[in-house]
């Protein structure tokens, strides 16, 4: 399942929809102006609007909705960033990697952690799901902290053409029939049992393996041995 994009009310001057609450409109117009700056000439405030109320409303379900602005601006921070690649206005300097599973609160956020520990900026990971769960599973949080590992920033978030169409790879587990399939894109099916609600000695198993998978991967895309006995 795509994220769907809501039709949103707003004028062809890019004026706020209607029916947005006004100190809620007063978070986003913040929002909206921070990516503004970071994407100058980049999209309209139409567009711009578009994305962040959205990105917002897909978000809706989060546990602590006080944090959904700040969640909201990452989430469509991330969305602009994929479709200017996409349209050839960014130029990535590093490969890019989407992690993908249904709910994007466990497989994919311990994947996507790990790589970024391993790769150690030397790649640009993205993670999503095809129906995100509320928050991160909290089996996941306990054995990547045992391990030094943080889900600091880190929030379950559906995946867009875009973000898919941006990365050069794109790791599913569990969810690969809901992802959208394009040209010139590596798709690797990782086959990854589903950790939520089990026992941690089973989750820290799983985590095992993708760490495993994780290492083997980037080995390759990297060239670097030394990360194929690397452990965290």
């Amino acid at each position: 399942m795509i994220l769907p994009t809501p039709p949103i009310s707003a004028d062809p001057l890019g004026q706020w929809p209607i029916d947005c609450a006004e100190e809620l409109r007063f978070h986003l117009d913040q929002v909206v102006e921070r990516l503004a700056d970071e994407f100058p000439s980049f999209f309209s405030r139409q567009t711009l609007i578009r994305t962040v109320v959205d990105s917002y409303r897909s978000l809706g379900r989060a546990t602590i909705p006080t944090y959904l602005p700040v969640l909201a601006h990452r989430f469509a921070r991330e969305r602009l960033r994929a479709a200017a690649i996409v349209k050839g206005q960014i130029v990535k300097d590093r490969p890019e990697i989407l992690v993908a599973c249904r709910q994007n609160a466990g497989r994919s956020i311990a994947a996507s952690v790990l790589l970024d520990h391993y790769a150690k900026g030397r790649v640009v990971v993205g993670s999503a799901g095809s129906t995100p769960a509320d928050e991160i599973h909290p089996e996941i949080r306990t054995v990547l902290a045992e391990r030094g590992l943080s889900t600091e920033g880190l929030f379950p978030k559906p995946f867009t053409d875009e973000m898919v169409q941006a990365s050069d790879i794109v790791i599913t587990m569990g969810c690969g029939e809901a992802c959208p399939v394009f040209p010139g894109k590596r798709y690797l099916d990782w086959e990854v049992d589903d950790p939520h609600g089990e026992p941690l000695d089973v989750v820290r198993r799983i985590v095992d393996d993708i760490d495993g998978r994780v290492r083997a991967l980037l080995t390759e895309v990297l060239a670097d041995e030394t990360l194929r006995n690397a452990r965290v």
